[in-house]
């Protein structure tokens, strides 16, 4: 199939531009007519890879699976719903592929095989969820259950997002501070302290080298941020025995590695909970949420905890066996498995997990703006005393 850049009349007399996978410009328009539109001119796009390969935006996915929820509940055919969100969707990209979908079904695959074409659009989670309400006839339900994963991801994300961006901003304007010390004002007193003609103390010798080197290597100072990530990711990149090692230190950082820790074992046992509860069997959904993890360190754990379930052992036993997950995980898998019931037992560790993450969020927020106005009068403070240390000797000296 090739990819076609297409113009196109729909049925209220409105252009509509977009792109699509057709065999030949004959295959286009059948497509398109299909989706309620008249081809007016098309060619092969050479600048873009197929419409499967684009990310799909977390928004636009909640806004589908949400809206099959309710029309599917209301009992509207499947093949209907998806051709009402086709022409319904904002991003024209995903339109696209919904409308693939519609002809993927119309051609004799399930729903989960032709989400399963497309697998920067729907992961293996949303495969394996919808494959599972198939069998089970509960997609309504399922529907339901990628919402509310979805939302809860957006959620953590923009969690994550919090902690890194403030720290990064104020980390900013503390070396934005620093430099122009050290380039602008710095310099300019050096004269007048020299011309005192008196010993410069250590301090002030030490700033003066500062901010000396400050103004002959300042293009070192701002490429060495740049530099050392790449070089580092390059280092990472090298071996999976590196990258292991650098998710391991990323879970042991201070500050923040005990909160990536939470966010990852939140994500776990969400994940988890919602595919076990949609009938998924135990090994596949461990083997799909080492996808989800994202942490080459926890994801090793989890084969770990393959292998002990493979060899006999029961659910509690592997997982307290590798050491890995703490005794809030441990106790709730036992009493899952005791009471038969699993997937609410680790909706409560996502749950705990989830509210300690945004108090140990809100806990650095609050630490790190009397964190920076610390640094910050120190940084000052060296500066003050440095310049009036020369000046105070100066008036010792002076005989009255």
């Amino acid at each position: 199939m090739s990819l076609y850049s297409y113009r196109a009349v729909d049925d209220h007399g409105k252009t509509r531009k977009g792109l699509q996978d057709a065999a030949n410009e004959v295959d286009l328009e059948l497509r398109l007519k299909r989706g309620g539109l008249d081809l007016i001119d098309a060619k092969i796009d050479r600048g873009n890879f197929s419409i499967g390969r684009k990310k799909v935006k977390r928004p636009e996915l909640i806004t589908f699976f949400f809206n099959l929820e309710q029309l599917t509940s209301a009992g509207v055919p499947l093949l209907e719903s998806l051709a009402d969100l086709r022409d319904t969707m904002n991003d024209p990209g995903f339109r696209e592929v919904i409308a693939n979908l519609v002809e993927s079904i119309e051609g004799g695959k399930k729903l989960s095989q032709a989400m399963a074409l497309h697998p920067d659009a729907f992961d293996k989670i949303f495969v394996s969820l919808t494959h599972a309400g198939e069998e089970s006839g509960r997609l309504p339900e399922v529907f339901g259950h990628i919402t509310e994963s979805l939302k809860w991801q957006d959620e953590m994300a923009s969690h994550t997002k919090t902690i890194m961006i403030y720290p990064a901003f104020v980390g900013t304007i503390v070396v934005a501070i620093t430099f122009f010390l050290m380039i602008y004002l710095v310099p300019q007193l050096v004269g007048f302290i020299k011309g005192m003609g008196q010993e410069i103390p250590v301090q002030t010798r030490i700033l003066l080298a500062t901010s000396g080197f400050f103004v002959d290597y300042w293009y070192l100072l701002i490429a060495l941020p740049i530099i050392l990530p790449i070089a580092a990711k390059l280092v990472i990149n090298s071996s999976p025995e590196m990258q292991l090692r650098f998710d391991k230190l990323k879970l042991d950082l201070w500050v923040t590695g005990p909160i990536l820790r939470k966010i990852i074992l939140a994500r776990f046992a969400n994940t988890f909970a919602i595919m076990y509860g949609s009938g998924i069997t135990i090994l596949e959904c461990i083997a799909i949420a080492r996808d989800v993890v994202n942490n080459r360190a926890v994801a090793k754990t989890l084969a770990d905890v393959t292998l002990e379930i493979e060899s006999g052992k029961n659910l509690t036993q592997s997982f307290k066996n590798t050491g890995m997950f703490p005794a809030l995980v441990i106790r709730m898998l036992k009493v899952g498995e005791a009471t038969g019931s699993l997937d609410k037992a680790l909706l409560n560790v996502s749950y705990f997990y989830d509210r300690d993450v945004k108090d140990s969020i809100k806990k650095v927020q609050v630490m790190i703006e009397p964190s920076m106005t610390l640094i910050l009068g120190a940084l000052l403070g060296w500066v003050m005393l440095s310049v009036l240390s020369p000046i105070y000797d100066l008036i010792g000296k002076v005989q009255f």
